[in-house]
Order: C-alpha cells, then structure tokens, then sequence
C-alpha cells in the first residue's frame, strides 16, 4: 500500500505560501532579529530553535485535527489572538525595562530566549491562520491526512529555518557594535520593545487575518 503524498505542484505551491509567511515581518520574525541583533549570534540561534519548536507543535496539530478543531471554535481563535497580542505587550515592557542592562546571551539565559521564542510562535496569530485554515487547502481529504502533513511539515521546517537563520546572520553581524556600546544597546532594546508593543496591539486591533 502506497503511503499517500502531496503531488509536486502541491509541494511547490506550498512551498511559496510558506517563503512568503516566513519572510515578511512578523512575531517570529521580530524577535529573531532583534535578539540577533542586540545580544549576538548565539541569542539568535536560540531564539531561532524556539521559533521552529513552536511550528513544529503547529504542524503536529494539524496532523492530529486539533487544528481543525480550533478553526470551527471562533472563541479558540479570539482566546489565541488575544493571547498572542497580550504576551507580545508583556515581551516588550520587559524589553523596555532591561534594555541595556547585561545584554549578553549568557546574562538573559539560552534556555529563557528559546522559551520565549517557543511561546512566541506558539501564540502567533499569523502562524496559527496559517496552519488553521491555510494548510487545510493543501491536503487530498480522500487520503490520510497524517502523512501528507508530514511532507508539508517538512517543507515548512526546512524553508523556515533557511529564512530565520538569514536573518540571524544577517541581524547577527551588525550586532558588535551594538553589544559594545552601552547606549547603542539600549537605544536597539527600546526599539525591540517597543515594536513587540505595538505588534501586539495590532495583533489585538485587527484580529486575525489570512497571510
């Protein structure tokens, strides 16, 4: 018995709507950048692992139908938009509040930069449309869901790792300069902070939206 998969027009269709999420700014995008930028490459990184963790528990949803479930629950998705634009308001006051204060990867603790990123893209209300009711479209429903989820996980996961690691390295070797200057670290975390607010209350404004 042949394991059903996605066919290649499917893949590289797919394969766009996923480049085109993953490079224009976003949540995920945003902390990435700025955590490359204001604290090196190794925050960065860590940042970027749990960006894709939390994609990874997207993509599992999807391929369990707990995504199918959120998109018939318009409470579940107002919960998760509000959610997601709340935690974003609460990334940037703290930003605020420690920009330029011990701004090293080491001081702010890998372990903590990755969870931010994991819950960042866990409650990114972007991501989750995407996944809700954009990868839907991509799937045969006369086949078995679970593997062609898997193909299309894949794909995903590989093009957004290439994409946010782009960013990492670029954002990354501008960062010295910002990690060295005591007022160059401050100025960039206020930027950060104050973009993770106003991400946020849009995100609460507008509500969610197909990318």
């Amino acid at each position: 018995m042949m394991i059903p998969m996605p066919g290649l027009t499917t893949i590289l269709l797919f394969a766009l709507a996923t480049f085109i999420l993953t490079v224009s700014p976003g949540p995920g995008v945003l902390y990435v950048t700025a955590r490359s930028l204001a604290q090196g490459r190794r925050a960065g990184f860590a940042s970027m692992f749990g960006i894709e963790a939390g994609e990874v528990v997207w993509i599992a949803a999807a391929a369990t139908g707990v995504a199918a479930v959120l998109a018939a629950s318009v409470s579940a998705l107002t919960f998760l938009r509000f959610a997601g634009a709340a935690y974003l308001i609460f990334l940037g006051i703290q930003r605020w509040r420690d920009a330029g204060a011990s701004d090293t990867p080491e001081a702010a603790g890998l372990g903590r930069i990755f969870a931010q990123g994991f819950v960042t893209q866990i409650l990114n209300p972007k991501v989750a449309v995407f996944f809700v009711a954009f990868l839907p479209q991509f799937l045969n429903p006369a086949q078995a869901i679970g593997p062609q989820v898997a193909v299309l996980g894949a794909v995903y996961i590989g093009i957004a790792i290439a994409v946010d690691a782009s960013y990492v390295m670029s954002a990354a070797a501008l960062s010295r300069r910002f990690i060295e200057s005591g007022a160059a670290r401050r100025r960039t975390g206020r930027i950060a902070g104050a973009s993770y607010v106003a991400l946020g209350l849009a995100a609460a404004a507008t509500g969610v939206k197909t990318p």
